[in-house]
C-alpha cells in the first residue's frame, strides 16, 4: 500500500504488520465462496429464511428447540455462518423431528416449494455431512480468529504457530488427500503471504519457547532463521554492534538452553497459557540484547480490531441526531461508553475466565440468514487491499481513495425499504395472509448469548 511504502521510506527500522483479524476473515470469505461450501451455506440460509419468514414456522421451530434460536449472530458475516451452521448441527435431531411432526405438516406454508425444500434439507444426509465438513474446515481458522481478536493476551507470539497448526488440521479434515484440500490451502496461503508470514511474525514464532523448545527442528528451518535475522536487522538498524550480538551470541544461548534457559523452572513454557514475554524477562538476563528484542516483539498484539471498536463507539455517538454536541462533550461520551464496555468485558473475563469475541449482541451481520439479499444490505464484505488498492497511474493515490473522494460507491447504494431494514432475532415480519393465524402463542424466548458455550466441530458426529 502507498502509506506503507511512504512510512518505511522515512523510517526504515519500523515494522509493518497486517491486521490478523482482517486477514483471517479474508481466508474465511474466500473458502466460503468455494462452490462446495457456498452450496451448503446457501441451503442453510434458505432454511432459516423460510423458518423466520413465517410466524407459525418460527413458533414451531422454537417449540422443538426449547425456545432457542437457530441463528447465532456473529461479529462478522463469516463468523455468523460458522456459528449458525454449528447451531444447526447442535439442534439437528430436534429439527429432524420437527419436519416429520404433524404440526409441521399442518402449516400451509410448508406445502409451498420453499417449504418442501426446507423439509428436504433437514432430512438430507448429504446436507448434514456437508455441514460437518464445513465446521471441520472452518473451525481451525475460527479458533485462531478468537485468539487474534481477543483482548485477553497478546496474539503476536502465537499467530504464526497457530496458523501452521490450523493448516495441518484443515488438511486432516480432508483426510490429507491433496486434491481435496488443494483449493482451500491455495486461498489460505495466498492471504497469508506477505501478511502473516513477515519477519516479525516468524521471529515471534521462533522466540516463543512454547513452539521452538517443543519442536527443535524450528531452529534448523532456513526460512525461519533467515526471517529471524532479517527481523534483527530491522530492529537494530543503524547499530551494527547490537545487531551482531543477538544473532551470533545470544541466540545460541537460547537455542542450546544455556544458563537460565535450561533451568527446570523454565519448563513453564510448555503450557499454552504462559506469557512468553514474562518468560524472557525472567530467564533471558544472560542474553540482554535478544531479551530486549524478544520482550518487545512478544508483547505485541496482532490485530487492529481494538481500534475499530473504539472508532465504532465514536460513530455510534456522532450521528446526525446528535451532531450539535460540543467536541468536549462528544469526547466525554465516547470515553464513558468505551470504558463501560471494557469494564463489562473485564467482569466477564474474571467471572468465566474466558471471553467469547465472535458472538454479537445484535443481528446486523446475520441478515443473510433472515431474508434473501440480506448480506448485501448488511454491507459486511471484507476488502482485500491487494486487489482494490492499486495506484492511479502517475500518482500515489489509490483507485479506492479516488472513488471514495467522488462518492462513487454512494451513487450506487440502494435506498432501503422498511422490509430490508436489519432485523433482530426477536423481530418477526408482518404478513397479510390469513394462513398465518394459528394456535401458537408468543412466549418469552431464551436467546443464545455470550453465556452459552461455543462447541467445536469435533463435538458433532457426521
Amino acid at each position: 500500500m502507498a502509506a506503507k511504502t511512504l512510512l518505511k521510506e522515512k523510517r526504515p527500522n519500523i515494522f509493518w504488520s497486517s491486521c490478523g483479524t482482517h486477514t483471517i476473515n479474508l481466508m474465511l470469505q474466500g473458502i466460503g465462496s468455494l462452490p462446495r461450501f457456498k452450496k451448503t451455506i446457501d441451503q442453510a440460509k434458505a432454511f432459516t429464511i423460510f423458518v423466520y419468514g413465517h410466524h407459525r414456522t418460527l413458533a414451531c421451530m422454537r417449540s422443538f428447540t426449547l425456545k432457542k434460536d437457530i441463528i447465532r449472530p456473529g461479529v462478522t458475516r463469516f463468523a455468523t455462518s460458522y456459528l449458525t451452521l454449528q447451531s444447526l448441527m447442535e439442534k439437528r435431531d430436534a429439527l429432524r423431528k420437527m419436519v416429520v411432526d404433524p404440526k409441521w405438516d399442518e402449516i400451509p406454508d410448508v406445502k409451498t416449494r420453499k417449504g418442501k425444500d426446507a423439509t428436504a434439507t433437514m432430512l438430507s444426509v448429504p446436507f448434514w455431512k456437508s455441514v460437518a465438513l464445513c465446521l471441520k474446515v472452518f473451525e481451525p481458522l475460527v479458533r485462531l480468529l478468537r485468539l487474534v481478536d481477543g483482548d485477553v493476551r497478546p496474539a503476536m507470539p502465537i499467530l504464526y504457530g497457530e496458523l501452521i497448526k490450523a493448516k495441518k488440521e484443515i488438511k486432516e479434515a480432508f483426510g490429507n488427500v491433496e486434491k481435496n484440500y488443494k483449493d482451500v490451502m491455495a486461498i489460505v496461503d495466498k492471504k497469508m503471504k506477505d501478511r502473516l508470514d513477515s519477519s516479525l511474525h516468524v521471529a515471534a514464532y521462533l522466540l516463543n519457547p512454547y513452539y521452538s523448545y517443543r519442536d527443535a527442528s524450528i531452529f534448523d528451518d532456513p526460512n525461519v532463521v533467515e526471517k529471524f535475522m532479517l527481523c534483527c536487522e530491522t530492529f537494530f538498524k543503524g547499530d551494527e554492534d547490537k545487531e551482531y550480538l543477538p544473532v551470533n551470541e545470544d541466540f545460541d544461548k537460547f537455542r542450546t538452553k544455556q544458563g537460565s534457559f535450561g533451568k527446570k523452572m523454565a519448563r513453564s513454557c510448555e503450557r499454552f497459557e504462559f506469557n512468553p514475554a514474562s518468560w524472557w524477562r525472567l530467564y533471558g538476563a544472560r542474553a540482554q540484547n535478544l531479551q530486549h528484542m524478544a520482550t518487545r516483539i512478544l508483547s505485541l498484539t496482532a490485530s487492529s480490531s481494538g481500534c475499530e471498536r473504539n472508532w465504532s463507539s465514536f460513530e455510534f455517538i456522532h450521528t446526525k441526531r446528535r451532531s450539535r454536541l460540543t467536541t468536549e462533550r462528544l469526547n466525554m461520551l465516547v470515553y464513558v461508553q468505551f470504558n463501560a464496555r471494557l469494564l463489562s468485558k473485564k467482569e466477564k473475563i474474571s467471572n468465566k475466565k474466558s471471553y467469547e469475541v465472535l458472538l454479537s449482541n445484535d443481528a446486523t451481520k446475520a441478515q443473510g440468514f433472515f431474508y434473501e439479499g440480506g448480506d448485501e444490505q448488511a454491507l459486511v464484505m471484507f476488502r482485500d487491499p491487494d486487489e482494490d488498492e492499486a495506484e492511479v497511474p502517475g500518482t500515489r493515490m489509490t483507485w479506492r481513495t479516488l472513488g471514495e473522494a467522488v462518492g462513487a460507491d454512494e451513487q450506487f447504494q440502494p435506498r432501503r425499504s422498511r422490509r430490508n431494514q436489519p432485523r433482530d432475532l426477536d423481530e418477526e415480519e408482518e404478513f397479510e395472509s390469513e394462513a398465518e393465524d394459528g394456535d401458537y402463542e408468543e412466549e418469552q424466548i431464551a436467546f443464545e448469548d455470550d453465556e452459552d458455550e461455543i462447541l467445536g466441530a469435533n463435538s458433532f458426529d457426521e
